[in-house]
């Protein structure tokens, strides 16, 4: 559950507004929206990514504060009722815990409350706060909410939190397979061919020492998913057997969710989120449907494509206790 907490506000004599202010900050970029009770959208502002591990709490809040004075600035506002901010690396309680004091230090509203951004694509894909999401981007995470504030989420912080799966994870996947594949410690596999092809190079020794020194950058691994899959939808067993192991990740991480929440049992939603999972790779799409069919028949998935703003600010409107109507009118400013 997201941390909630007052906040001292800077705005004018009047007080804050009856608004509120949604984060939604990823590694790469952030998104700001300042809506009002009402569900109309009264200023945006889009900035870099937050990433506290790298440069520290301050620096990443200084960044942010700039994007939200732009949003406020745009709504004619000094400051709101309520800030509902999801953010990239809020990935457990004591993290949220510390990133809320932070956000309350900054005097954007009246309350507050910090949240895994992976709450943000859920609300997004949801009527109501109520369900199950699985993002799978550069990593995976998962996690599920119900009405009376009760959330189920894993620590998502990678290998050493038992996660397997995300672009980043597969594309390390592929990479050991490929490598053992061409020197003859692993099984024959078309990915020996199409990892390096996809850079332009002869084979996976070539890959591995361009990896090594730099010739291609580290940040590019993440470019290999896609050619695990494309290489798994031409037949090739080893890539085929890796898509199929997300497919039970994916599903192992929703089942267990909807568990701890009581929902496996009842017609409930599970979203879909992030880079992999909304590419719609047939074979892995399949593979999920097939899973969650005998596991939880009752699960109804979607994919979720709306901005995860619009779920941040979802979850501010439920703080205010917002109208059906609110949620409607700010459904439709984002075209759902």
């Amino acid at each position: 559950m997201g941390v909630n907490v007052p906040a001292v506000h800077g705005s004018a004599a009047s007080g804050p507004a009856a608004a509120v202010l949604a984060v939604d900050a990823g590694n790469s970029k952030t998104d700001v929206a300042v809506v009002g009770a009402d569900g109309s959208v009264l200023g945006t502002a889009r900035g870099g990514g937050f990433q506290p591990p790298r440069v520290g709490v301050a620096a990443a809040l200084d960044g942010l504060d700039r994007t939200v004075r732009r949003a406020l600035g745009a709504a004619g506002l000094r400051s709101v009722a309520h800030v509902s901010a999801c953010l990239a690396n809020a990935d457990l309680p004591v993290e949220e815990a510390e990133l809320a004091a932070a956000v309350r230090a900054r005097g954007w509203g009246a309350t507050s409350e910090v949240r895994n951004d992976t709450f943000a694509i859920l609300r997004a894909g949801v009527d109501e706060p109520r369900g199950v999401a699985v993002v799978c981007g550069a990593g995976i995470n998962c996690v599920g909410m119900v009405p009376d504030g009760r959330t189920a989420r894993f620590p998502a912080i990678g290998r050493t939190s038992g996660d397997w799966g995300g672009g980043s994870g597969l594309a390390e996947e592929a990479l050991w397979f490929a490598a053992r594949a061409e020197d003859g410690r692993g099984e024959p596999t078309e990915l020996a061919r199409t990892l390096p092809a996809h850079f332009g190079l002869p084979s996976m020794y070539a890959l591995i020492e361009a990896l090594h020194l730099g010739r291609v950058a580290p940040e590019r691994r993440h470019e290999l998913a896609p050619v695990l899959f494309s290489t798994a939808a031409a037949g090739d067993a080893v890539a085929g057997a890796l898509v199929d192991r997300l497919a039970e990740e994916v599903v192992l991480m929703t089942t267990v969710a909807l568990g701890r929440l009581g929902l496996l049992d009842e017609e409930a939603p599970v979203v879909l989120g992030g880079s992999v999972l909304a590419a719609r790779h047939p074979r892995l799409d399949g593979g999920i449907e097939e899973l969650l069919a005998a596991r939880a028949p009752k699960a109804v998935v979607s994919v979720v494509t709306a901005p995860p703003v619009l779920g941040a600010a979802l979850l501010g409107l439920d703080h205010l206790g917002a109208p059906a109507a609110a949620r409607a009118v700010l459904r439709s400013r984002y075209g759902v």
